[in-house]
């Protein structure tokens, strides 16, 4: 995850309440996006929640945050969903609670509490992928199919795209990505044939490409997977994003070009899709020295011959 550089508070005599209106106020304009400060808001607010809003920041201590840490581990979040997600969630809300306490002055050295290790469990196949263009209904869902599966973009990034990000001539687009850092992708044959003829059609009538939210985005999936007949449960837009890297890598792409694309600012983010490719090595070896492919050995005399191996190392 990128730091976001904000100066340090000076002011001691504040509530944290009023700490925290100041220090989200700081992170916006450091470049932040409004995704990002509603993270850090929601984070710290169930810290503030716990602390009592009224506490002066040089009452707060570094044990004030381990106690909260303890709390939530035992009770979960006040006033939110406890899923599935919730060990992710405790390790980012705790970075997030640590940088704002950071920034008030407290010990750098308060942990960060862990998340289990991090991977990602799914990706299409290019021949699924390829049943998902031929579902689509209209030139929107081309658009967010091809798009995806073909730069690896975030949904988010996808949905603030502008006419003024494509350049037909050379084949790229700009995007806008996380804390405002800008990268290159490239289109593909399918979403640049799907662009120009949206660019022909719309123009400059849409203020962005693609004109819907979120969820909109999210519910076409499903629909989509339907259509498809794939399982609507594993039909995400990260998942896209997911597909495109692991067809990258399956392709021969090198890790620091894809950790550019994908706009990763550490590597070891973008190794993580290395156990899918791993998988389909895994699978691909089984297949060609599976049991079945020795049938030419005489089983008695190979059973025999690893009885003996066997009992000669004891």
């Amino acid at each position: 995850m990128s730091k976001i550089s904000i100066p340090k508070i000076k002011i001691s005599n504040i509530t944290i309440e009023e700490a925290s209106r100041l220090f989200l106020q700081e992170l916006e304009a450091s470049g932040a996006s409004q995704h990002t400060i509603k993270s850090y808001r929601a984070a710290i607010k169930q810290f503030i929640n716990f602390i009592g809003n009224n506490k002066k920041i040089d009452q707060i201590n570094d044990e004030n945050y381990l106690q909260w840490i303890s709390f939530v581990r035992k009770h979960g979040f006040a006033n939110s969903k406890n899923g599935k997600n919730f060990e992710v969630t405790i390790h980012y809300y705790s970075i997030f609670v640590r940088r704002f306490l950071v920034w008030l002055g407290l010990n750098e050295n308060i942990p960060v509490m862990n998340a289990r290790k991090q991977s990602f469990s799914y990706a299409l196949t290019w021949e699924e992928v390829g049943r998902l263009v031929n579902s689509i209904r209209d030139l929107d869902d081309l658009l967010i199919i091809s798009i995806m599966t073909e730069t690896g973009i975030r949904v988010r990034e996808l949905l603030n795209l502008r006419w003024d990000d494509i350049d037909f001539q050379s084949g790229q687009i700009r995007i806008l990505g996380k804390y405002n850092k800008e990268r290159i992708v490239f289109m593909g044959p399918i979403s640049k044939q799907a662009l120009q003829t949206a660019y022909s059609i719309y123009g400059n009538k849409r203020q962005n490409i693609i004109g819907m939210t979120y969820q909109a985005v999210y519910k076409r999936l499903k629909s989509l997977a339907i259509r498809a007949n794939l399982d609507p449960r594993k039909i995400r837009p990260h998942v896209l994003r997911h597909t495109f890297a692991t067809e990258a890598l399956r392709r021969g792409m090198s890790l620091p070009v894809l950790q550019r694309l994908l706009g990763h600012s550490d590597i070891k983010v973008t190794q993580l899709y290395l156990h899918l490719v791993n998988d389909d090595m895994r699978r691909e070896y089984s297949r060609l020295f599976d049991q079945n492919n020795y049938e030419y050995l005489d089983q008695n005399k190979q059973m025999h011959y690893s009885y003996n191996r066997g009992m000669a190392r004891i």
